[in-house]
């Protein structure tokens, strides 16, 4: 096996292999779109930070990243470096040692960039690549999911109402959305989420318009569903689909059947409007959410992530 940079005359090799990758995980998650387009590989090509193995002329792989992301999760000087769907695959054979090979060759050129966080986005049925990223210490960080538009069984709710609210109602949501913002810094999440003043909601809500659906009991707001045409894969550009970017349900009336019903408020919306697909992406390590959309979604990636040493990295820059 020869590993080599990644250049622009291995992109159309690549593109063969990724789609061969993205079929196999279709099979798994009948609800993925089939796809006519792929996505602009251009860059991973330019930035040089990607690698490619070869068998003589044949190409067993590739793992190419985006530009670098500074300062990311507001961390102050963290650079990170992440390889999306379509920024990776390995022909079926081998897989964990093509996979172990390319990681040794890309992550040295990404820690000489000064990248000490590093990700990758596997399908999520592919748990030969998951196993042998474990090896290399990678952890779990998020999971991408998908589902039709069938109705989901929900109990009754009684006493609660559910709506889609007029534009001058949604301001009703800010609240519970800085809610769930805030509980992010909980254990086991410890992340940072910004909450948003009443000013930056309205903005937001102007540009983006998204869908939202909210529910009420005894008059007061308790929970909402929030959708839009936005995701964290290359799957939001295909038509019929929307993103489902927020729920939340106060604690005291959780497990009443309220977040299922208002999924179903939001699906039979869409539904009408001619979507056939809803997704979603969530932390892996969210202890309610995780298991929430794990029951109504199907998994079709599981984002990995490693933070390496600072350190390393001064000592691998130094030798260059």
């Amino acid at each position: 096996m020869k590993i080599t940079d990644f250049t622009a005359n291995h992109i159309e090799r690549a593109i063969a292999i990724a789609k061969q990758n993205y079929e196999a995980e279709r099979r798994c998650v009948p609800a993925l779109p089939p796809l006519n387009e792929w996505p602009d590989m251009t860059g991973f090509a330019h930035n040089n930070l990607g690698a490619a193995a070869f068998d003589g002329d044949r190409m067993l792989g590739f793992l190419c990243v985006w530009d670098p992301w500074d300062n990311a999760w507001d961390m102050q000087g963290l650079r990170h470096l992440f390889s999306p769907m379509h920024g990776n695959g390995t022909v079926p054979e081998n897989r964990a040692k093509i996979y172990a090979r390319l990681y040794q060759a890309a992550g040295e050129k990404w820690a000489r960039a000064g990248a000490a966080s590093h990700g990758i986005c596997l399908y999520a049925h592919d748990t030969v690549g998951q196993e042998q990223f474990f090896r290399y210490g990678f952890g779990a960080r998020t999971v991408d999911a998908i589902r039709g538009m069938d109705e989901i069984k929900a109990p009754p709710c009684e006493g609660y109402t559910f709506c889609e609210p007029a534009p001058e109602e949604v301001i009703e949501i800010l609240p519970l959305e800085n809610l769930h913002m805030a509980g992010y810094i909980d254990s086991p999440f410890f992340m940072v989420r910004q909450q948003d003043s009443e000013t930056g909601f309205w903005e937001e809500y102007q540009k983006v318009r998204p869908v939202y659906f909210l529910a009420r009991y005894n008059g007061t707001a308790i929970a909402y569903i929030k959708a839009e045409l936005d995701g964290e894969t290359f799957i939001q550009n295909t038509s019929g689909y929307l993103h489902v970017k927020g729920l939340y349900c106060l604690p005291e009336h959780r497990g009443k059947g309220v977040p299922q019903t208002l999924l179903n408020c939001l699906t039979q919306k869409l539904k009408s409007q001619g979507y056939v697909r809803l997704g979603v992406d969530f932390e892996s390590f969210n202890p309610s959410g995780s298991g929430f959309w794990h029951k109504y979604f199907t998994a079709y990636t599981y984002g990995v992530v490693r933070r390496i040493d600072e350190s390393a990295i001064l000592k691998i820059r130094e030798g260059c």
